[in-house]
């Protein structure tokens, strides 16, 4: 217990040390887990910016910026990076973003990538916990990058203060595609590369959308960019950060917010017993033996939950 006070109080001086032991012990469940949470202060007006979108949108090209123009002021900023996990071994298939790596040993800087280990919505299953240990360590901004893989990364907009959605001028038939989810999910649009032909039509276009959507308090904004030359960066924090101001009722958003991160750690918890490298060599056997019937596994699985 004195080990995790003492990690806990490095993490909060912003010893990045500390921080990235914390979120091996978190990431891992390992000893001290629930002691390192429970010790964290209770909430934090650290910003959390998700950035989202298809891959090849340029959004790690888009982060290297913003983490320029945060250091070039002297502000301290986060990224937490979440990076597809293979099905076969449960391992990161990315890694660290290799864009950012002129960032790696600025002591302003702290990067980390987290594999998404099974979670279908883009995050971690422990994005929650660690984005929330980042937050203690007292950075200007943190930044959760998700995987790119579609609809399914409704799941940021639970995590987020801001989310951003990341789309380039070649997007126009995938924005029908996705429009009924993450697109409802943007508080802010970057159209990156927009320097590109049909930038202008794309955008166009994008406008009609967003003012198609229902009514709220937050109108969100589109702002173009060409991360590769800085192009845009500027508007781009200014629109983030006149999110952060803007809610309507900020009391009842972040309610509702941490509402969905209270359900997404109490259905972690419920499957914590649940050994997955067990039950592919179980199934495995199954199918071996010509056994195997997935909806009768499940329950039987249930079952032996309750």
């Amino acid at each position: 217990m004195t080990d995790v006070k003492d990690l806990v109080s490095r993490l909060l001086s912003g010893d990045f040390r500390a921080l990235s032991r914390a979120i091996t012990v978190v990431e891992n469940d390992l000893e001290g887990t629930d002691e390192i949470l429970s010790a964290l202060p209770a909430g934090s007006d650290v910003p959390l910016v998700g950035i989202t979108g298809p891959p090849g949108a340029g959004k790690s090209t888009l982060i290297n910026a913003i983490i320029h123009a945060y250091v070039s002021e002297g502000k301290k900023i986060a990224v937490i990076a979440v990076d597809p996990t293979s099905p076969f071994n449960f391992g990161s298939i990315l890694g660290d973003r290799l864009r950012m790596s002129d960032h790696f040993n600025n002591e302003n800087v702290f990067i980390r990538s987290l594999a998404t280990r099974g979670s279908l919505g883009g995050l971690s299953a422990k994005a929650i916990e660690v984005s929330d240990l980042v937050r203690a360590a007292g950075f200007d901004l943190v930044i959760v990058e998700t995987v790119g893989v579609g609809q399914s990364e409704v799941e940021i907009a639970g995590l987020a203060d801001t989310t951003v959605l990341v789309l380039v001028p070649e997007s126009g038939d995938e924005v029908q595609v996705i429009k009924s989810g993450v697109m409802e999910i943007a508080d802010v649009f970057a159209v990156n590369k927009a320097d590109r032909p049909g930038a202008n039509i794309f955008i166009s276009n994008l406008h009609h959308l967003v003012h198609a959507r229902a009514e709220t308090g937050w109108k969100p904004v589109i702002v173009r960019t060409v991360a590769s030359r800085g192009e845009g960066i500027a508007e781009l924090i200014s629109a983030i950060k006149e999110h952060e101001k803007s809610a309507d009722n900020p009391v009842k958003r972040k309610a509702v917010l941490l509402a969905q991160r209270a359900w997404k750690l109490m259905q972690e918890k419920s499957m914590k017993h649940i050994d997955r490298e067990k039950m592919v060599r179980e199934i495995e056997e199954r199918l071996s033996s010509g056994d195997f019937h997935l909806f009768r596994f499940v329950q039987e699985k249930s079952a032996g939950t309750e």
